[in-house]
């Protein structure tokens, strides 16, 4: 089964409430994934104005083109 992402919506802090092709809907919370990161490019995105310039393209969950992205899949499982 193929699976995207239809809607994105910031909820607050670090949550973002996904919804999926099939109906599926999850609130994922980056804010342990992004205080824990090693790579500036990503640890920037700790500034909320930034991580909320997220984008859905072709069903991706992404920030600054591709800058920032993770597997739908992963996302659909609630995981990051």
């Amino acid at each position: 089964m193929v699976v995207s992402i239809e809607n994105a919506e910031y909820k607050g802090d670090y949550v973002i409430n996904l919804r999926f092709s099939d109906g599926v809907e999850r609130s994922i919370d980056f804010g342990d994934f992004l205080r824990n990161a090693r790579n500036p490019m990503t640890k920037k995105y700790l500034d909320k104005d930034l991580f909320k310039s997220f984008t859905i393209d072709y069903g991706d969950l992404i920030w600054n083109d591709y800058e920032m992205c993770f597997p739908i899949w992963n996302l659909y499982e609630g995981k990051i």
